[in-house]
Formats: structure tokens, C-alpha cells, sequence
């Protein structure tokens, strides 16, 4: 080991110590706008508006005085963000094209009509309130309705005017637009077969009931630094989308206590996607309501309102670490700690519900599904029609877009699928036709770049026209702009729109490619082909050869995702 010498005991003489300067003093932090760090002194104008006045307030104004003086007497922090914690928001002027989405503010690309967002929590439905939003549709949305990966059901064309008589309607059959978006929680996702699965964990319904009328209406929950997205599910499918929520909880067997939830935290799409992670806890049945109301508080006191773009939980719990939110949720808002508790399994199958599956009461229940997702008022009401034709009164929608029909006799099974498909309504789809989603797109929305929603449905209709049927799951998501609303980074192919330029030169509708993302077993978000984009021209034409090079090179069971993992690029060009 060699021994330290100094300079002296070589005879060598000591320099002068030179003094060190002086330490620059530490910049102070930067306010993220914590409200339990930094003061609830708002630092952008969206604070600003949400500390004059709550979101909600605006809901009377619209009854007594917008409802009556038109769209121009609509003051502009009404207008926006306000009219969002009442499920509406303004659309897009359809004379403007995607080239000038970014370029224009949102007060020139809006239009004088709006998106109406209809929750339906728990994906929970019934015959009745299906008729009364088709009839809503025909008479005050030229017959518009989207189902969304939300589990809800969207309109357009709504004018100021109408709200009143439509938010009548609504609540008479036990329906609401309120907290349909705005810095709020949004929709509670529930599996759409809770209490009735044959395969269930748990029945998570009294927790989504719950939180859903005890909870949501507190104004503790309505000023959020930005949306807040949960999900519940005893379902061993995990059908909630659970990676990407801000909170989820899934179904899983505690060795010692039984039943309960596995609970996930801070994921989330967008520009800057990330997967939610474990907070390694097994929470039962009945805390779940207030392991959920925790965690909103954790956000609601310690999210960052300076920057929209960082006013995620994901970015929090990203910062923080899992093991100190646990730390924060236990001690300083659940005042207890929470049960460690095993992982639940992934669920490599089908997350879907199609098709006809077994109840545990001896019934069946039986899954369709709408192409995209994209409906008519006309359809809604025959949806209903069908229903009571059959004595169904419990319909179910669900994050893939689908319709499930319960408590279906065994007799009836074939004679209802008959029906549903004269209505549009697929109980045995193509593969490309179960797995498509697309967002609103041009059409309606102020940050799209492309259309998407009838592309979509093109797409679909040409794949099958060219390929017939492909044997294995393959996931395809067409969204208008970065921020994924149809889930792009977790697609086999996503398709990111843009405006791109063509062979000519000419500035065209295209896409960006993304391939191979998935969620549940080994969820990733796949492989983004740098520089590589498709017009919209081009995109039937590039998503059939991309599925013919697969057809040609895979293995013996290999699926999409892991051929796209390890093919050459040229291939997937």
C-alpha cells in the first residue's frame, strides 16, 4: 500500500495556500407553483382564472345569461378554461386547415359551436339513457356522437342556446356532462363487466359509485393543476388501460387478506410518455375511495402549476421517486400505512371484451364494437331499440370503444349479434377493425394537423379489402397531433399526424410512424423510425406492405411488436 508523503518531508517547500474564491450564492429554486411549497399565488393566467372564480360557477351563467344572450356574450375566461369543468369546449372552424394549426391562437382556429362530453363513469349505461343522448344527438348535434377510449360519449355542433335543455335532459335520466374535462378528475374508468364476469377478482363498482357521488362533487377536487386521470378494475383482463393512468387500481389475490387492488401511479402519453409505476401497496375494497381522494390531494397540493406542459403527475411522481409518494400518501394524507402487497399478473391476452362470454349468474354477455368508435344519434337509438327488443337493461362501454349487452339468455345470443350487425355493430371484427382508434382529429379538434377519424374507417375498409384478416392482434392508432389522445405510443403502428411534405413538395396531411408500443406484458413504447413519414395519400399503401413484410418474416407464434423489435429498417419503411 503506498503511504501518502507531504511536500515538507521531501525537503520541498510549501507553496503559499491560495485562497478559494469566494462560492457563487445558490440561485434560488424556481416556484413550480406548489401550492404546499411555493404559496397558492398563481403564476399563468389559468391559475389566475381559477382562483377569481371555481370552474363550475360558469354553469349558472350558461342557464341565465349565455343561454339567452348567444355565443358573442360569452366572456373569453369563460369561454376558456372555464365552459370545460361543464364538459363543453369550442371546436374548430372547419374552413381552416392543418397547416394553420400552431400558427393561429385558439381564438381564431375555435368555431361558435362546441364538443359536449357525456360521462358515463364505470362505463356504466342503460337502454333509456343511450335513446335520450340519440335523441339529444338528432335534434341539438346534427346527429354526431363519438364513443370514446374514455368510456364516454361526445357530440358536436352544440350551440350555447341548447346547454340548458340538453343538461335537463341529461340529469333526467341520471346523466351528466359536469367535470367532463377542465382541471378536474375526468371519467372514472371501470371495467365494463364488473359484478357480472364470470373470471372477476373483485367488483369494484361500490368504490366507482363511491368516489363518483361523494367525492367528485367537493370543490377540494376541482382545482387541479391539470386533469387527473383513474381507473378501476377487478378484471383479471385488466381492461382500464392501467399504465397510462395517474392512478389505477387492478385486481389481484393478496396471499393473506384475498381479494383487492394493486395500485399504479404517474403514467401518462402525450409529448413526454411514461409508464405508471407500482406503489408496491394491496389496498382492499373499501379504502380504495380514500387511497384515491390521497392521492388527488398529493396532486392538487404538490403538482407544478407554472408550466401547463409539466403540470402531469407523472412529472411529479418522475421527480419524487415512488418510495417518497408512498412516504407523502401514508403519512401526511392517508395518516396510516397501506399493506404491502404483490404485484398482480399481466395479462397477455386479449384485453378487449368481444364476442360472447359466460356471466357467473349462467347468462352471457356479448361485446361489439363500432368502427373507431364513431356512431350517429340515429344508431343510438336503435342501440336502445335492440336492447328492449331483447329485455336488456344494462349496456356497458369500455376503453377499447365497444359496446358489451348484458344479461343475455343463452337462447338469444345469435338472434342479438344478428341484430347488432344490422345496426353497424361487430361482434366478430377483423383484426384490423377490433384494433383501430383514432382521435376527433381535423375535423373538430384545435391541435390536430390531419384528419383522422374517416381515414380511419378508410384505412380499415382497404386493409380488408387487400388483406382479408390478419391471425394475431395488431393495434393500429391514428392521432392528429403529438399529444396522443389515440394512444400512439402504445400501438403496434402508431401514426402520428403532422404536416409533412410530398414527392412535389407540396405541404400535404401525413403522418409520423411509431411501431411496436404495447401495454401489458413488457409494455413499451416501442420504435419511433426517425425521419420516416407517410402522407396521407400514401397510408393504406404503407400499412399493407408493412403488414405483408411481417406476414413473410415472422416466426412460428411471433406477434407484431416483436418482429417490428428486431426487423431491419428498410423493412419497416
Amino acid at each position: 500500500m503506498t503511504s501518502q508523503v507531504s511536500a515538507g518531508q521531501l525537503g520541498v517547500e510549501k507553496p503559499e495556500k491560495a485562497e478559494k474564491p469566494a462560492k457563487p450564492p445558490a440561485r434560488p429554486r424556481k416556484s413550480q407553483g406548489q401550492w404546499l411549497i411555493d404559496g397558492t399565488t398563481p403564476l399563468n393566467h389559468p391559475e389566475e382564472v381559477k382562483a377569481d372564480d371555481p370552474g363550475l360557477a360558469v354553469k349558472q351563467r350558461v342557464i341565465e345569461q349565455y343561454a339567452t344572450a348567444g355565443f358573442d356574450a360569452i366572456t373569453p375566461d369563460d369561454l376558456a378554461p372555464r365552459l370545460k369543468w361543464c364538459g363543453i369546449y369550442t371546436q374548430r372552424r372547419q374552413d381552416l386547415g392543418g397547416e394553420l394549426t400552431g400558427q393561429l391562437s385558439d381564438a381564431e382556429l375555435q368555431d361558435k359551436y362546441f364538443m359536449m362530453r357525456v360521462r358515463f363513469d364505470g362505463g356504466i349505461a342503460t337502454p333509456e339513457q343511450f335513446r335520450t343522448v340519440g335523441e339529444i344527438s338528432q335534434e341539438f348535434a346534427r346527429s354526431t356522437a363519438d364513443f370514446t377510449d374514455r368510456q364516454n360519449i361526445q357530440l358536436h355542433w352544440i350551440e350555447i342556446e341548447n346547454v340548458p335543455e340538453i343538461w335537463n335532459r341529461l340529469d333526467s335520466v341520471g346523466l351528466s356532462t359536469l367535470l367532463g374535462c377542465g382541471d378536474v378528475p375526468r371519467v372514472i374508468l371501470g371495467s365494463p363487466v364488473a359484478g357480472i364476469a364470470a373470471d372477476e377478482l373483485i367488483d369494484a363498482t361500490p368504490a366507482i359509485r363511491r368516489i363518483q357521488h361523494e367525492l367528485l362533487p367537493r370543490e377540494e377536487f376541482h382545482n387541479l393543476p391539470r386533469k387527473f386521470k383513474s381507473a378501476i378494475s377487478g378484471n383479471p383482463r385488466q381492461d382500464i388501460t392501467h399504465e397510462i393512468q395517474d392512478l389505477a387500481f387492478i385486481g389481484v389475490n393478496h396471499p393473506e387478506h384475498g381479494p383487492g387492488f394493486d395500485v399504479y401511479v404517474g403514467g401518462g402519453l402525450s409529448t413526454n410518455p411514461m409508464i405508471a409505476q407500482r406503489l408496491g401497496v394491496w389496498v382492499p375494497l373499501e379504502q380504495v375511495p380514500d387511497v384515491w381522494a390521497g392521492v388527488v390531494r398529493i396532486f392538487r397540493d404538490y403538482g407544478y402549476r407554472r408550466l401547463r406542459n409539466r403540470a402531469r403527475l407523472k412529472f411529479l411522481v418522475a421527480d419524487w421517486g415512488i418510495e417518497k409518494f408512498r412516504e407523502v400518501l401514508e403519512n401526511d394524507y392517508l395518516h396510516t400505512k397501506l399493506i404491502d402487497g404483490p404485484a398482480a399478473p399481466p395479462a397477455p391476452r386479449y384485453r378487449d371484451h368481444l364476442g360472447v362470454h359466460p356471466q357467473k349468474d349462467g347468462k352471457f354477455y356479448v361485446g361489439v364494437k363500432p368502427t373507431v368508435g364513431h356512431t350517429t344519434g340515429e344508431q343510438l337509438v336503435a342501440i336502445a331499440n335492440v336492447a328492449d327488443q331483447f329485455g336488456i337493461t344494462r349496456i356497458r362501454t369500455t376503453v377499447d370503444k365497444e359496446l358489451l349487452f348484458l344479461d343475455v339468455a343463452a337462447e338469444d345470443v345469435t338472434r342479438l349479434q344478428e341484430a347488432l350487425t344490422d345496426i353497424g355493430l361487430f361482434a366478430h371484427p377483423s383484426e384490423f377493425r377490433r384494433g383501430i382508434v383514432s382521435c376527433t382529429g381535423l375535423e373538430f379538434c384545435k391541435l390536430a394537423h390531419v384528419t383522422t377519424k374517416s381515414r380511419a374507417i378508410e384505412l380499415v375498409d382497404d386493409l380488408e379489402e387487400r388483406l382479408g384478416d390478419l391471425d394475431v392482434p395488431l393495434k393500429i392508432s391514428l392521432n392528429g397531433c403529438p399529444n396522443s389522445c389515440a394512444r400512439t405510443q402504445i400501438a403496434d403502428i402508431g401514426l402520428k399526424g403532422q404536416t409533412v411534405t410530398d414527392a412535389d413538395g407540396n405541404r400535404v396531411e401525413g403522418f409520423q410512424v411509431h411501431l411496436g408500443g404495447a401495454i401489458g406484458l413488457n409494455p413499451d413504447f416501442g420504435r419511433k423510425l426517425r425521419g420516416h413519414k407517410v402522407t396521407s395519400v400514401e397510408l393504406g399503401d404503407y400499412v399493407y406492405r408493412l403488414v405483408n413484410k411481417y406476414k413473410q418474416q415472422r416466426t412460428d407464434g411471433e406477434q407484431f411488436r416483436d418482429w417490428v423489435l428486431r426487423a431491419e429498417e428498410a423493412d419497416l419503411q
